[in-house]
């Protein structure tokens, strides 16, 4: 059975043809830079030329940064705040033949990851962190989503968490794999406070290079690299369109 998913970035929008089957993609996903500003017309454009690319005329599903809900998108922390109360699935399917699943994008990858990757087989409360422009995050309690959590927004040291420890804070400040590492244990000390979790997936870009930063976090909950790395959120929207996960 295949499937399609597009996985909105800030930096670039990914989209390919997806064998639900195997959770891995069929031939060479297309990405092309999001538009600058980013702002929902642009988007849904590019949106369009990439299903366009595959021919793709069924029911796709699209990530987008914050929390969404029925289609609506209710925040825009790493986005143009003209997003706040567009209805995204509405603006895509005057632009594209199928019809449109949206779902927050970190949830997208917690969903790929708890059907074929580190969180496969997974019971009790899993946690999956994406670490990009800023930190996603993904509950699932038995392997059901909660959707549209936003743990990267918790307080730390007076901030939000993921000014500190994201990505884009590791890269912006020049840190080392150690020293950032220290600012991800900090974050996940303060969650740990209230969020008793089993197993920490986590994910983006940063996954690629877990030995140099996982093994050194001391977090109590066991913590574990993602599997499917940037593919994830691909796959993720492929499924839950597909199933209808996350509406």
């Amino acid at each position: 059975m295949q499937g399609f998913g597009v996985d909105i970035g800030g930096s670039g929008i990914k989209g390919c043809v997806v064998d639900l089957d195997k959770g891995e993609l069929v031939g060479e996903r297309v990405r092309i830079p999001t538009p600058q500003p980013a702002l929902p017309d642009p988007v849904y454009g590019v949106v369009a030329d990439i299903v366009g690319q595959f021919g793709w005329e069924g029911r796709i599903g699209v990530t987008y940064p914050g929390v969404m809900k029925h289609g609506v998108a209710f925040t825009a922390a790493n986005m143009d705040h003209s997003w706040i109360g567009t209805d995204m699935a509405a603006g895509l399917e005057k632009v594209i033949p199928g019809t449109v699943q949206t779902l927050n994008d970190a949830d997208a990858a917690g969903i790929a990851e708890m059907a074929y990757g580190a969180g496969r087989g997974e019971r009790g409360l899993v946690l999956m962190l994406t670490f990009g422009t800023g930190i996603g995050s993904a509950l699932f309690i038995d392997g059901k989503l909660v959707p549209n959590t936003e743990f990267g927004h918790i307080e730390v040291d007076g901030a939000d968490g993921e000014k500190a420890a994201s990505a884009a804070a590791r890269e912006r400040e020049g840190l080392s794999y150690p020293a950032w590492a220290k600012r991800v244990d900090r974050y996940l000390d303060t969650l740990e406070m209230s969020l008793w979790a089993d197993l920490i997936i986590v994910g983006g870009g940063v996954s690629k290079k877990a030995e140099k930063w996982v093994p050194l976090l001391s977090t109590r909950t066991r913590v574990v690299p993602a599997q499917l790395l940037n593919d994830a959120g691909i796959v993720g929207a492929a499924l839950a369109a597909e199933e209808h996960i996350g509406q």
